[in-house]
């Protein structure tokens, strides 16, 4: 067994005891009393300056995120374009931003906490001249256990832990993750948190998350799809929707929702019915239906000042027109 005060133990101090007094109690007393705990002090020490300093790298790349300041593969396309949102003065955009932010940097915080805590704790009992071998075999045993044993567990985490690097969503989007629809109140390492437009709260897990759409990505388009008869005027109806659209785009209450002129596509489909007749206007994310329910308002308060009548289904069938054809004898 190696002595405190053998060359090869590397013990400055419990060497110039010995070599001073000659006793052997006394080098080892002088070693667990002032030896151990001073480089135990030190290795905590250092793991807290270390701790600090990380967590401070971390705040500093999370702020200058936030500013716009970051750029590369990390922020990636879809957090530039967030960016410039930012910068034309979108609140919303600019809170979410910050919201994926901060989740990430609680994230890298808690990961670099767990490992620099978790090695000044092995140098520790190392320190307390304990072997640390089996201790590393245990941990790595006990770990493939856990692998195995929770496994889904496992793949919620790592699920979790790239969604919110990726930043395929955030807190404020409104998302389809399947089954589950609505808007994103948490977004957590194992579960998401979502509530439906009807007020359901959804918990689902990360892992069984295939596949995840997200209505808040950038941009949105409100779309129209609007049904006239087949003795309407196309060329008119065109004209008439284009002026509604140009109109509100116009306004002060929707202009900063608009990002592109409108455009009337023209004829989308051709029905038994009636004919459907296409527009579409680029707006911000998430505001895609409120202006599309604006819009078809006006189209139909424009409609009834040019006597513009929709086909009705009734009048139709009235006339033997029915979903079947024409009706015969």
């Amino acid at each position: 067994m190696l002595n405190c005060w053998d060359p090869e133990a590397n013990n400055p101090l419990c060497a110039f005891v010995y070599n001073t007094t000659n006793n052997e109690s006394l080098a080892e007393w002088s070693n667990t009393l002032l030896v151990r705990p001073f480089m135990i002090l030190l290795i905590l020490v250092i793991a807290i300056l270390l701790r600090w300093l990380i967590h401070r790298a971390i705040d500093r790349f999370t702020k200058r995120a936030e500013k716009g300041e970051t750029t590369g593969t990390v922020t990636g396309p879809r957090a530039v374009q967030k960016l410039k949102h930012a910068a034309d003065g979108d609140p919303i955009a600019a809170e979410r931003r910050t919201q994926r932010l901060a989740t990430m940097g609680s994230l890298l915080k808690s990961i670099t906490t767990g490992v620099i805590f978790a090695i000044a704790m092995f140098m520790i009992v190392a320190e307390l001249g304990y072997n640390i071998a089996p201790l590393i075999a245990s941990a790595g045993i006990i770990g493939v256990a856990l692998g195995f044993g929770a496994q889904s567990l496992v793949q919620d985490f790592l699920s979790g832990l790239f969604m919110i690097i990726e930043d395929q969503y955030g807190v404020g989007d409104i998302v389809d993750l399947g089954e589950a629809v609505g808007t994103v109140e948490a977004v957590g390492l194992r579960v998401t948190r979502a509530r439906s437009l009807d007020g359901t709260v959804w918990y689902v897990r990360n892992g069984e998350i295939m596949r995840v759409g997200n209505f808040s990505y950038g941009w949105a388009r409100a779309v129209l799809d609007i049904p006239v008869g087949y003795g309407q005027d196309i060329d008119r109806i065109r004209t008439l929707i284009t002026e509604v659209c140009e109109q509100v785009a116009s306004e002060e209450k929707w202009s900063r929702v608009v990002l592109e002129p409108p455009e009337v596509w023209g004829v989308e489909a051709l029905n038994l019915e009636s004919v459907i007749v296409r527009a579409v206007i680029k707006t911000r994310a998430a505001q895609q239906w409120a202006l599309a329910r604006e819009l078809r308002e006006r189209v139909k308060d424009r409609f009834d000042a040019e006597d513009i009548e929709m086909p009705n289904l009734s009048q139709l069938w009235a006339r033997g027109v029915g979903p079947a054809g024409p009706a015969t004898e």
